[in-house]
């Protein structure tokens, strides 16, 4: 089980009152990858019109380009709310970067009150994220939103 207040308070540790964006979500992708359990993808990909791009993420290499109305990351940054995807397979329109994905839990990110982009994980585990996991990962992300 995930230690979400020590993960938080590590990532405070990192980022608060760095200006810089691309380096704070790469020591987030690099905090989440090396701390979470049986994930094997952890990054963020930013809005950029009705797109989402790749951002700073630790994993195999990863979908350049995702619009609004395709995949979980789609899905997510288009409703501006969390989605946890049990299976995968199951998600209409699922876009399957690294074929050992199962499980995927998106989180949108904030700046000024407009879509920033998503903080996306995934695992090889069906079922993976929890209540708890989804609670956790929100607080992280709220962190994140401060220091944009």
């Amino acid at each position: 089980m995930t230690d979400y207040k020590a993960l938080i308070s590590s990532l405070q540790s990192l980022i608060h009152g760095i200006p810089h964006t691309v380096a704070n979500l790469a020591n987030a992708s690099a905090l989440l990858y090396h701390t979470l359990e049986d994930i094997n993808w952890a990054g963020f990909y930013l809005a950029k019109k009705n797109m989402l791009v790749l951002g700073p993420f630790q994993g195999k290499v990863a979908c350049i380009e995702i619009p609004f109305d395709k995949g979980v990351c789609g899905f997510c940054a288009s409703q501006g709310k969390t989605c946890r995807v049990d299976n995968v397979h199951k998600f209409p329109g699922h876009i399957a970067c690294d074929g050992a994905s199962n499980s995927e839990i998106v989180i949108p990110i904030f700046k000024n009150g407009a879509l920033f982009g998503v903080l996306d994980i995934d695992s090889p585990v069906f079922s993976r994220f929890t209540d708890l996991d989804e609670k956790g990962l929100e607080e992280f992300v709220r962190v994140l939103e401060a220091e944009l």
